[in-house]
């Protein structure tokens, strides 16, 4: 049956090869047909390479090349690579949301582990839903798992000045509409921004997520930062591929990795690198599945005690290819060590504490130190009062300190499309001291929950010098944006929660040390306001299909935007049983 025969089982791929039956024959002869003899997989651990690459996701682009160095380390270990694709999901094309997706990817991804004849699996991701995605589906199926992203872009270069994708795009954008830049000016940076293979490259969700999931140990130390430009990230693609086969012999899987101290950990990560507010209901969500909870007031708790040490953009001044040449996610790890829990095991098969005892940093002014942080506090605030009884979240290190505490009377917009129409009307009744409010941007009134909480300012107060205001929506934000925004109202407006509520001229206030969001209007009138709502459109306005499912069963931000019945997991058995073996089960 193979060499990795023990104990009276047979590895999960010999259920499939390892046969002398109808069903092995057919099996072996599709491999055969395709160039591999017997002696390439038989009695090998068979690992499969999930790929995300797509020519519709530019930050997954180059995964197709990057998977050949995978197969690399997989043959070099003794194990033996198949291929396959799963959907993928780019923030620049796709419609409405790559978020509305998502959930079909951690579905995708999951079904294909459970239903190929793998013993592990290399995850390639990048763009900003798809490490997300894989983590949860490999989580529900539980088989040996190592996530490998594509790594970083190469800064952007425009006239002499270092841009950072989009952080730098939207705040020229902002100048663009005050005109005190040309189009001509704006159009010019298109070619200049993203001029490599990667994901974005300040600490906008891809980093983040890649950080977060290098701090759960589920890739190599290393798998952040190293830019998709740079070739040691094929030299990491290829150890990637040898650690996926000892993950199998050593029989580690996700569920090993990612236990509750591994989470508290990686929320540790998100707030000392100031990095994004998706990354709040992803780690929710990637933690649901692993059968963890995660309560939106963990993430206060461990901020309170967690600086910001990461000076990259949108909060700092740098961008990830510098923190890889100060010592990448390692050297944060390691400055901020007396925070976390360091016995925690990861894919090498060592512990946390192990992967980064020899790290480094080379520039301490890209990682910070501790006792001379970049804020106090974790740069996130979990944020709850009457106007979002289930969190609200700010990314106060990227917002404007005067703000931190401000009442404002509310400018309400229904939806993204009435904000649209309306920002830039001159006759809009505006000042800066106003908070601009957006409703109908939910997970089900996106639908989705788009990246549209990024509200921009009216051009009229761009031109007389305005650059932020308190923006607050039911929807999330690119974790490239930056500004004195709150994010993910919770209950969305949709469902009738309290921001449905909202109307021009409201008062309300936002207290970020308080971590306080409140509606200044009496009980009474709301009442009458809410018994005036009109009902809810059925099933999102879905008739049928994916976005019927979705309306149906998505669950709020604070639960991490999961589908109910995908809480959870049911690991896949990665042996099998050599006595009364069925060659024709295959769902292990």
């Amino acid at each position: 049956m193979g060499t990795d025969q023990a104990n009276g089982k047979i590895l999960r791929s010999a259920e499939w090869f390892g046969t002398k039956d109808l069903e092995g024959f057919l099996h072996r002869a599709g491999l055969k047909n395709q160039g591999w003899s017997e002696e390439s997989f038989a009695g090998r651990p068979v690992i499969g390479i999930a790929n995300s690459w797509s020519e519709a996701t530019h930050c997954n682009a180059h995964l197709r090349g990057l998977a050949e160095h995978v197969k690399r380390g997989i043959l070099a270990a003794g194990g033996f690579p198949i291929e396959f694709p799963t959907i993928s999901l780019g923030e620049f094309f796709l419609s409405p949301t790559s978020m509305f997706c998502r959930n079909l990817m951690s579905m995708d991804t999951e079904e294909m582990i459970r239903g190929l004849p793998i013993d592990g699996v290399v995850l390639l991701s990048g763009c900003d839903k798809t490490t997300p995605a894989m983590l949860m589906g490999a989580a529900s199926a539980d088989l040996p798992a190592i996530v490998l992203t594509g790594g970083p872009q190469l800064k952007g270069n425009w006239k002499g000045e270092e841009l950072g994708s989009c952080t730098d795009c939207r705040r020229y954008w902002s100048e663009l509409r005050a005109g005190t830049i040309t189009q001509a000016d704006y159009d010019s940076m298109e070619a200049a921004i993203y001029r490599s293979p990667g994901h974005c490259m300040v600490m906008g969700t891809a980093s983040t997520m890649g950080a977060i999931v290098e701090t759960l140990g589920m890739s190599l130390p290393g798998g952040a930062a190293v830019p998709g430009a740079d070739s040691r990230r094929k030299i990491l693609a290829e150890n990637s591929g040898r650690a996926a086969v000892d993950l199998v012999r050593k029989g580690i899987r996700p569920s090993d990795i990612l236990t509750q101290d591994a989470f508290d950990n990686a929320i540790r990560m998100l707030l000392a690198a100031g990095g994004s507010t998706n990354a709040i209901i992803h780690l929710t969500a990637i933690a649901g599945r692993a059968g963890i909870k995660l309560p939106l007031e963990r993430f206060n708790e461990l901020s309170e005690s967690t600086p910001v040490i990461v000076n990259l953009k949108p909060g700092g001044k740098y961008l990830m290819e510098d923190l890889f040449y100060a010592g990448g996610v390692e050297a944060v790890l390691k400055k901020m060590s007396g925070l976390l829990k360091l016995d925690c095991l990861t894919v090498t098969g060592e512990t946390l504490g192990d992967n980064i005892a020899d790290a480094e940093c080379h520039n301490d002014d890209v990682v910070l130190s501790p006792e001379a942080p970049l804020a106090k506090e974790g740069g996130l605030t979990v944020l709850k009062g009457s106007l979002a009884p289930d969190g609200a979240v700010i990314k106060h290190i990227a917002a404007s300190p005067e703000l931190m505490k401000h009442t404002g009377r509310a400018v309400v917009f229904e939806n993204p499309l009435d904000l649209k129409n309306r920002i830039d009307d001159p006759d809009l009744d505006v000042t800066k001291e106003d908070i601009l409010v957006m409703k109908g941007a939910g997970p089900v009134g996106g639908p989705g929950m788009p990246e549209a909480g990024f509200l921009p300012l009216p051009k009229k107060l761009l031109a007389q010098g305005v650059r932020d205001m308190v923006r607050i929506s039911d929807a999330r934000m690119s974790g490239t944006a930056f500004g004195t925004i709150v994010l993910h109202v919770s209950p969305e407006s949709h469902v009738g929660g309290p921001l449905a509520l909202v109307q021009s001229g409201d008062m309300i206030t936002l207290d970020v040390e308080g971590k306080s969001l409140d509606l200044n209007v009496d009980e009474a009138e709301l009442a009458r306001r809410r018994a005036e709502l009109p009902e809810p459109v059925a099933d999102g306005g879905f008739a049928r299909g994916y976005g019927k499912m979705y309306s149906q069963h998505i669950t709020q931000a604070q639960d991490g935007c999961d589908f109910d019945f995908l809480i959870g997991k049911t690991p896949v058995e990665t042996h099998v049983e050599v006595a009364g073996h069925n060659a024709g089960f295959h769902t292990g």
